[in-house]
């Protein structure tokens, strides 16, 4: 009884970082499953956002521009990386991993060569926080994280539905039969990782006001928890949610669904220390779904011939 209590109230914090990562899902979900890209620049433009956005909010800027000097800020890293693919040959993999780490650097920049910058909702206006997440108020920060996904989601939905979207969409499904109809490939590129990690740095940028700090290790492992939601969502929805917009509400679903889980282990005991192995065991675990659906499919499709 005593766990499903604390559970219960672990809950609401659960939803509220689920949602906020989620945002940061569907940015990965843009490179992983649309354009067929691994951009690991996620680490550092995660971080990027939540640096900006802190420091600008610390210098007397609302925090709607903040927001969205954060998102520039994620573009530009993004467009780095693509950058490094498209124009200089390096290695999709291996160009996410040079920005990143130069964004490290940038970071620490940023803040001031400090680790980690506060920003208080006491002193400064901010859109969400955590210490309202069990309020029944409008400053409650699970449906204003969910506002803002929605409205992201019926965005792409439309970008991704016009001639330059759907272009980015066949680059990333056959770049060389996109090539033959004269699709630019590497500006589709370009674009889809200026699109991506601009999510990425306004779910860092929301992440910090809601956790009230910055901190330049605040993305380290986020790719990860990008690459879960976006397997959970597929594996659990793939066949109920076949419209794109649905398909990226699945995304920020298992997003959702990842916090969950990691809350019921906390709530079990688990030291936190192990919160990396438990992620790589989630993200394992739904990897090896649809590998397993098919091999049980092909089983059972022998027995019945």
């Amino acid at each position: 009884m005593e766990f499903l209590t604390s559970l219960l109230k672990a809950t609401p914090g659960a939803i509220a970082q689920g949602t906020l990562w989620g945002i940061m899902a569907i940015g990965v979900f843009i490179t992983y499953k649309v354009m067929d890209i691994a951009d690991l620049t996620v680490d550092g433009s995660f971080a990027t956002g939540g640096a900006v956005c802190v420091v600008l909010i610390r210098a007397g800027v609302g925090a709607v521009p903040a927001v969205l000097a954060a998102m520039l800020a994620g573009a530009l890293a993004g467009c780095v990386t693509a950058l490094l693919h498209t124009r200089c040959g390096i290695p999709a993999i291996l160009s996410g991993i040079l920005t990143q780490l130069a964004l490290y650097s940038v970071n620490l920049r940023i803040m001031g060569s400090r680790a980690n910058t506060p920003v208080s909702v006491d002193k400064y206006s901010l859109i969400v926080s955590q210490r309202y997440v069990l309020e029944g108020s409008f400053r409650n920060p699970i449906p204003i994280v969910f506002l803002i996904t929605a409205v992201f989601i019926m965005f792409l939905y439309w970008f991704f539905g016009t001639e330059r979207g759907c272009g980015m969409r066949a680059s990333g499904a056959n770049p060389h039969m996109a090539r033959a109809q004269g699709i630019n490939v590497k500006n589709d590129i370009v674009l889809a990782l200026m699109f991506s990690n601009a999510l990425v740095a306004l779910s860092g940028a929301l992440l910090a006001q809601y956790q009230g700090s910055a901190d330049v290790n605040m993305g380290r492992g986020a790719i990860v928890i990008g690459l879960a939601a976006v397997i959970i969502g597929t594996s659990l929805f793939g066949k109920v949610f076949r419209n794109f917009a649905l398909r990226l509400l699945g995304v920020s679903l298992g997003a959702i669904i990842y916090y969950m889980v990691l809350q019921v282990t906390l709530q079990l005991g688990l030291d936190t220390n192990d919160l990396k192995l438990v992620s790589a065991a989630i993200v394992a675990v739904f990897l090896s779904v649809p590998y397993i659906q098919k091999h049980v499919r092909q089983r059972g499709g022998r027995r019945h011939a």
